[in-house]
């Protein structure tokens, strides 16, 4: 009788749009028949071939197209590689949005910047709570993470139940609240879990993630060691618990404290009017204020631990700092590990900052907000998931959680290593890769949201390679004769005054060839400027190896 049954009940889908294959920009569809659940909205960081982006965001054509069934976006915890593009997207995909407290908080400050309070439905939940959601339900379980208030979802389908631990670590002694809600996860588990996805960002870090607290321990050490001095601490703007930690070992030695970077404000602001920060009297000053205390009584806790060009830490490096510069005297402990990729940037800093005779502590001043491998096999023996789908991370971390997942038992062909864009179809009876959806990056750049494309990109590319060569020229309407020019402007080709003849003659090249082109009556500006192109950049290549972009101007007089 049971089988009957199940051959009634439809497949459930779980389709990544994002966050796979890199670190950033995490968006998850969950679909069972009419409805849609999404997990998360993130943003990502442009990449260095990126010239002049601010941020990247999920394409949302899937979700566009099947509009009809999305029922809500359901929110893991509140950092920007999951709440980000939630104003780009809503603006398309207009539905209710679901988290906890601080998140929603976060959440709402991002809407308001982009006057969408009004137009946005948002609720909060509690941990232990569930949420209808068409055919779906979804529960918020109590997680750990760099910032207050993660959660993992368990997300019930007539299909069966999936797991989505979403970022978290499991911290026994965690700065604020309460430590993961293991039972919960052991009680899920032994009702029956169809599929488990897992952070997957640290899988292949061997043993457990230490405690928010350890860090606590040793900013007391660094303080004391350093009583002399004044204290920079650059950390994360969401690590709600760092700051608490720096401001209590602060408070602790009778310093003041100050801080500065618009997000850390912002993130400092949100947090303490929801209760999350808990500051002592009369220890946050403003900036201005500063002078009044000798530098052994000041903190000031910084935006820019990853080397970010404009984040206050490097302006204050650089001198470029209104209001604070750091130089001999100072100490400056950065409380973050470099996110793969900003190493560059952040050598750079720590350099610029010994320069300016800067103490600079960067080692044991940082714990991970993500699970190692005992907390990952850890949360598997608990849930006991029929299928694992690793999430969170680029291929590297995928494969190491698949790993774990083998080591723990299961079946290889129960593990589904997965790319943005895949369609996993799973039942009790089978799991398949059945199709793919329209997944990619949408650029965002100043006010233009994806009008920047890979062939702008690929100009700004040759530009900041080989510069520009622009070629300017007057035609007369009536004889169709040169009147003026051709003149040549380079910009970033190379510097004029020093290659007269280059120049003088590259005129030449270009003066004879549009009067060959006149002389045999050819008079359509689209084949003069070609040919213009053709002859110049020849003539270019030959002389310098190099292709600057060459651009053909003809007014008409």
């Amino acid at each position: 009788m049971k089988k009957k049954e199940n051959i009634n009940v439809s497949k459930l889908k779980i389709i990544p749009l994002g966050g796979l294959e890199q670190i950033g920009m995490n968006i998850t569809a969950f679909e069972y028949e009419d409805s849609i659940v999404v997990v998360d909205c993130g943003l990502a960081f442009p990449a260095d071939d990126m010239l002049g982006i601010d941020l990247v965001i999920p394409d949302v054509t899937y979700l566009k197209d099947n509009i009809d069934k999305v029922k809500g976006f359901v929110i893991t915890h509140g950092h920007e590689d999951h709440i980000g593009s939630l104003p780009y997207v809503l603006k398309e995909v207009n539905v209710p949005v679901y988290a906890t407290k601080l998140t929603i908080g976060l959440i709402e400050h991002k809407l308001k910047e982009h006057n969408m309070l009004k137009g946005t439905k948002r609720k909060v939940v509690k941990f232990g709570q569930s949420i209808n959601l068409g055919q779906f339900r979804v529960e918020f379980i109590k997680t750990n993470h760099s910032i207050v208030d993660a959660s993992a979802l368990a997300i019930y389908s007539p299909a069966g139940t999936v797991v989505h631990t979403g970022d978290f670590k499991v911290d026994y002694t965690p700065v604020f609240g309460d430590a993961i809600d293991l039972q919960r996860f052991a009680e899920i588990g032994k009702k029956g879990v169809l599929a488990l996805l897992c952070d997957s960002t640290n899988a292949e870090r061997p043993g457990f993630t230490q405690s928010e607290k350890t860090v606590g321990r040793t900013f007391d050490t660094l303080f004391e060691e350093h009583k002399n001095t004044r204290i920079f601490v650059a950390t994360f703007a969401s690590n709600v618990d760092r700051v608490q930690q720096i401001i209590n070992t602060a408070y602790k030695f009778g310093r003041k404290v100050v801080v500065e970077g618009r997000s850390m404000v912002n993130t400092i602001d949100i947090a303490s009017n929801l209760g999350y920060l808990n500051i002592p009297d009369r220890t946050l000053i403003e900036m201005d204020q500063l002078k009044n205390y000798p530098p052994n009584q000041q903190v000031i806790i910084t935006t820019g631990s990853q080397g970010e060009n404009m984040a206050a830490l490097s302006r204050m490096a650089s001198g470029m700092h209104k209001k604070i510069a750091v130089g001999a005297g100072d100490t400056v402990i950065l409380s973050s590990h470099p996110i793969p990729g900003n190493e560059k940037a952040v050598t750079k800093i720590i350099n610029e900052l010994l320069r300016k005779g800067a103490d600079v502590i960067f080692q044991d001043a940082h714990v991970s907000g993500h699970a190692c491998q005992e907390e990952i096999k850890l949360i598997y023996t608990l849930v006991k998931p029929k299928y694992a789908v690793p999430a969170h991370g680029e291929y590297k971390h995928l494969r190491a959680q698949a790993k774990i997942a083998e080591g723990l038992g299961m079946e290889k062909d129960n593990i589904f290593i997965l790319s943005s864009g895949d369609v996993l179809e799973l039942s009790e009876e089978s799991a398949a890769v059945t199709g793919k959806v329209p997944v990619g990056g949408i650029l965002v750049d100043g006010l233009g949201v994806g009008d920047v494309g890979n062939v702008v990109l690929r100009d700004r590319q040759h530009l900041a390679e080989d510069g520009i060569l622009i070629v300017v020229m007057a035609m007369d309407r009536y004889s169709g004769q040169i009147v003026s020019g051709p003149d040549i402007v380079s910009r970033g080709f190379v510097y004029v005054r020093e290659s007269d003849v280059l120049m003088d003659e590259a005129r030449e090249v270009v003066d004879a060839v549009v009067q060959n082109c006149i002389d045999r009556g050819i008079s359509d500006w689209g084949k003069l400027k070609n040919t213009t192109k053709d002859v110049l950049g020849e003539y270019v290549w030959k002389k310098t190896k190099r292709r600057p972009m060459i651009l053909p101007i003809i007014m008409e007089v």
